[in-house]
């Protein structure tokens, strides 16, 4: 029996019973990687958003653009959906960087067709592929009255951004680490970290935090994602979750998909500490 598929193995197992189709990417930064349904197509929903992020930081490190331009709010942006810009009326100014922030940290809807709009679909979508993202793309801006999809990617897709954004490989050194600044804000997190011990996340029981996550989710009533990368005293790993094909699209903290997500999440924590950094000894 070759024991690197113990993981691999325990993952399905857990997933078994799930009303739904769960495919995984994970990565532990020393040569043990764990996939499954890993090349499978899924809806984006929000996650796509992190490669707007990444596609910005491109473009202003090539100075396309700006991140202290200032970025207008009009009609055309208005989406109903995550975040808070809805909050206010149309004609309010941001700077690019804090349009950015919005999108990621609160997955604020209208801050991501502003940047849309600023960038240009082509250009994102240029990049995407130039980060080598191969079955990744955005297709339009973010309108659930008009279009029905929003973007597609991979498991493998999505898990590439944060594995090169980890060692700094994505744009470049100071572009990344501005990246993961912003991911690691991120408010949407409960399929990754929903089941681990909150002690190991909270700096008010402890003399430091010690497990941070950099991620970015997304739900649409088709899917449910998370991807990111998790920090432990050990060092980093990735995992990715996309979930499609399931039987409720309602949205509620309970959901199958959020259940188990959580669960696999959980098992990949314990086998990582456990081993101090790896996935397989």
């Amino acid at each position: 029996m070759d024991s690197r598929l113990t993981l691999e193995k325990r993952v399905e197992a857990e997933i078994k019973s799930y009303d739904g189709f769960m495919g995984i990417y994970l990565d532990d930064f020393h040569g043990n990687v764990v996939k499954v349904h890993a090349d499978e197509t899924f809806e984006t929903a929000s996650a796509i958003k992190t490669l707007i992020l990444a596609s910005l930081f491109d473009e202003a490190e090539k100075g396309n653009a700006s991140l202290t331009d200032m970025l207008k709010y009009k009609e055309e942006h208005i989406v109903e959906g995550s975040g808070v810009l809805s909050a206010l009326t149309p004609g309010a100014v941001l700077r690019v960087i804090d349009a950015a922030t919005f999108m990621i940290i609160v997955s604020d809807n209208i801050a991501t067709n502003m940047l849309i709009d600023y960038l240009g679909i082509d250009t994102i979508n240029n990049c995407i592929k130039r980060l080598g993202c191969k079955d990744t793309i955005l297709y339009n801006p973010i309108h659930f009255e008009q279009y029905k999809r929003l973007g597609t990617s991979t498991p493998a897709d999505y898990a590439s951004v944060f594995i090169r954004l980890a060692k700094g490989e994505l744009i470049s050194t100071g572009a990344d680490s501005q990246m993961l600044e912003i991911l690691k804000q991120q408010h949407y997190n409960s399929m990754i970290t929903k089941d681990f011990p909150p002690y190991f996340m909270d700096s008010d029981n402890t003399d430091d935090v010690l497990i941070t996550v950099a991620s970015k989710s997304g739900s649409m009533d088709g899917c449910r994602n998370d991807g990111g990368i998790v920090f432990t005293p050990y060092g980093p790993y990735v995992i990715v979750m996309f979930h499609k094909q399931f039987s409720d699209a309602m949205y509620y903290p309970g959901h199958p998909a959020m259940v188990f997500g959580a669960r696999v999440s959980r098992m990949i924590l314990d086998q990582y500490l456990a081993l101090e950094g790896r996935f397989y000894q």
